[in-house]
């Protein structure tokens, strides 16, 4: 089974968004990850875990990788990478505003 099932999201448009929103989170998670210390200076292990997984999504998806198997297009599907990579930016935004 192929990946035509979704056509937009195999076009270079989509593939440069994963791109463009996983590569500035990436560089913030590994260079500065004190960056997304809440308001009481801790991490939520457990969110930033979510956050990385979409980071991988974005990544797999924006090189143009495109999994055979049925169950790890599912646990990489761009749409839930951008869900969680849109959920590490509010991390971001709400840390540098607390």
């Amino acid at each position: 089974m192929s990946s035509d099932a979704h056509p937009r999201l195999q076009r270079g448009g989509s593939r440069a968004l994963s791109l463009l929103l996983a590569t500035p989170l990436a560089l913030v998670l590994l260079i500065h990850p004190a960056a997304m210390l809440d308001s009481e200076g801790r991490y939520s292990h457990g969110l930033l875990m979510l956050v990385m997984w979409g980071v991988s999504c974005g990544f797999i998806h924006g090189v143009g990788f495109d999994p055979y198997s049925r169950l790890w297009r599912t646990i990489f599907h761009p749409l839930g990478g951008w869900l969680l990579m849109g959920l590490g930016y509010l991390i971001l935004w709400r840390a540098s505003h607390s």
